[in-house]
């Protein structure tokens, strides 16, 4: 029942790419949770670098990594518009110089502080690659995160250095973000840069934008009814609470309360993803309300449950097409 999509790819006048360069990907925010903006020449000229304790050696820093990131997509789609990334941050790390260590906070000057941010999410916006799914114009993004919680900082420099990198699609209407499996690398392990690279390279080579735009087309034509809305969510509630014998033969759901009251009330009142006046709503509007309810998540945890909205709701597609039994809808 797959429906065959083909991306659209728009010429791009020279003059009108430069001007696009100049543009942020995405106008509202991919991500809130607790996160703020910051443009790239900030983090790149302000913020501190970590290092490793044991020789004083740096890390890979964020601005190098946005960096690589944008040159990987510049080589592999020339010719398409690439917008500048749009950056979040949270978890501030703050300091002072030594000159300053007996000075009250409100006294230090701003060349008196340090700071970093421990978690950084970025996406890179590449609107001349898209397409439109039930109404809905989707661009293909680029992006990763780098959450230097995950390192040992107690190690000396050749320890692994943990990324994550990600390929998919943007919904233009919501900002939600869509991505599938074979675009994610969860935990890309590097010691250096030229791996970091190397490694953005191979997830950029090995996704299938096609098949993932394909199996994204196929939910608007599947629908649940209200009751088996409510019997869904039902279950997704009772899901963190089964016996871990249990849990493990149950498709995993990584979304919990906070995040389903917000598919619930959504469900009602979404301008765009509500249920239709019969109660019914498409697995593709679906799959939005969670992606939606996914922007409350903290940046470390964002990616996984991205990719688990789509596992899931592709789950739920099967058992209403008769090709496998679902715990959620029993």
């Amino acid at each position: 029942m797959e429906a065959t999509q083909t991306l659209a790819r728009v010429p791009v006048p020279a003059m009108q790419i430069n001007r696009e360069l100049d543009r942020k990907s995405s106008s509202r925010s991919f991500i809130e949770a607790n996160t703020s903006g910051v443009p790239f020449e900030e983090i790149r000229r302000d913020h501190i670098i970590p290092v490793f304790v044991k020789d004083n050696e740096p890390l890979i820093s964020q601005s190098d990594f946005i960096a690589a990131t944008q040159e990987a997509v510049a080589d592999l789609f020339r010719g398409e518009t690439i917008l500048k990334p749009e950056i979040r941050v949270s978890h501030p790390i703050k300091g002072r110089i030594p000159e300053a260590k007996n000075k009250p906070a409100n006294q230090l000057h701003e060349w008196e502080r340090t700071l970093y941010y421990e978690r950084m999410m970025f996406v890179v916006e590449v609107p001349t690659i898209y397409d439109t799914i039930g109404g809905n114009t989707l661009t293909l993004m680029v992006g990763g995160v780098k959450a230097y919680n995950l390192d040992n900082l107690y190690n000396k420099k050749g320890a692994a250095e943990h990324f994550k990198v990600f390929i998919g699609f943007q919904n233009m209407v919501c900002t939600n973000l869509c991505v599938r499996s074979d675009g994610y690398v969860e935990d890309l392990r590097v010691t250096d840069l030229n791996q970091l690279r190397e490694g953005i390279y191979n997830l950029l080579g090995n996704y299938d934008q096609h098949r993932h735009l394909r199996q994204m087309q196929t939910l608007t034509q599947y629908s649940l009814t209200e009751r088996q809305f409510a019997q869904l969510l039902g279950r997704c509630r009772m899901y963190n609470y089964l016996p871990p014998a249990d849990k493990k033969l149950v498709p995993e759901l990584l979304y919990g309360d906070s995040q389903l009251n917000s598919v619930t009330n959504d469900y009602y009142r979404d301008l765009s993803f509500c249920r239709q006046e019969d109660g019914d709503i498409n697995l593709w509007k679906l799959y939005n309300l969670f992606t939606g309810a996914n922007k409350s998540t903290y940046i470390d945890q964002f990616l996984d449950r991205s990719v688990n909205a789509l596992d899931f709701t592709s789950q739920i597609q099967d058992a209403l097409d008769n090709r496998s039994a679902s715990w959620y809808l029993q």
